[in-house]
């Protein structure tokens, strides 16, 4: 039986790279659909421009599923409201512009696996939020609430959907870890706010496998959460850090009001706790390589 032929949007980015390469190793055909021209050979890369509603046509020709991670990046600037507008709509219309064009031309798109993210439940102390937690309506919830939305009406046009709400990636090469170990390494390192907010993290290689394993059809349509089964608190990841680069931490904890002066509403990302369960991918047959953030770490810095 021929292997899939997958089409990622932000395929270019930190998951969309590594997913691409592995998508290719086992044989199945990969595109992007992208702002910029690809450089990957291996690749065939189709403009799109979501702002301007323009889509190379082409893009969906052969298509069985499409991995849809675009999105301008959460925490990289303050958010004003011209930002809040650009962070809901890069992650929306660009999955309506994809819509807009299976409903006009003929297809054979049976998949979406569209990215979400654990902000769907944002700030909740210590309560456990499962897939059928209510969502939260600051900002960051809303922004979830509202790609979820446009991403469930490709249900309309008999797609099967399932979405990954991610937690905070691990991995050396971007995201939330260089941000947290450059003072640890530096010997400046310290928990940020009371250090007891929830971190839903994840290792980046199980967020790979994960949707490996909903490309392979394991998993049914639907909502999961991305993240590994032992969430850590913000004191316990940085203490973790810490240890795995051998360097001490003696400074007091970083005061929440000083990030709220630095980052404004943005500080909701650090401050944030967010306790997430991962047992309905594990009860799908989900084997997670780094379930312990003390092995992830090893591994990402070993």
């Amino acid at each position: 039986m021929p292997k899939q032929h997958i089409l990622i949007t932000g395929g270019s980015g930190l998951i969309g790279k590594t997913l691409t390469q592995e998508l290719l190793q086992r044989g199945y055909q990969v595109s992007h659909l992208s702002r910029t021209p690809g450089t990957n050979p291996q690749v065939q890369t189709y403009l799109w421009n979501v702002q301007q509603k323009r889509i190379d046509e082409a893009c969906i020709n052969g298509v069985d599923t499409i991995i849809h991670l675009a999105g301008a990046g959460i925490a990289d600037k303050r958010w004003t409201n011209e930002r809040k507008k650009l962070l809901i709509d890069s992650r929306t219309e660009s999955i309506r512009l994809i819509y807009d064009l299976l409903k006009k031309h003929p297809h054979q798109v049976k998949n979406i696996i569209s990215a979400s993210a654990t902000g769907y439940y944002s700030n909740r102390g210590n309560e456990l939020l499962t897939e059928d937690s209510y969502p939260a309506h600051d900002f960051l919830g809303t922004c979830c609430i509202e790609w979820e939305k446009a991403v469930d009406e490709g249900q309309h046009l008999g797609l099967n959907i399932t979405k990954f709400r991610t937690g905070v990636v691990l991995t050396k090469q971007g995201g939330a870890l260089p941000q947290l170990a450059l003072p640890v390494k530096l010997g400046a390192g310290s928990a940020l706010g009371n250090g007891q907010q929830w971190i839903p993290w994840i290792h980046w290689q199980d967020v790979v496998d994960m949707y490996l394993y909903a490309i392979d059809g394991h998993c049914p349509p639907g909502v999961y959460n991305m993240v590994a089964p032992n969430p850590v608190t913000n004191l316990q990841l940085t203490v973790a850090v810490a240890k795995q680069l051998n360097r001490p931490l003696w400074l007091p904890k970083v005061p929440a009001f000083v990030l709220k002066l630095i980052f404004g509403e943005m500080s909701l990302v650090v401050l944030g706790s967010t306790r997430v369960s991962a047992t309905k991918i594990e009860q799908a047959g989900f084997t997670f390589r780094y379930p312990i953030v003390t092995d992830a770490l090893k591994d990402i810095y070993g």
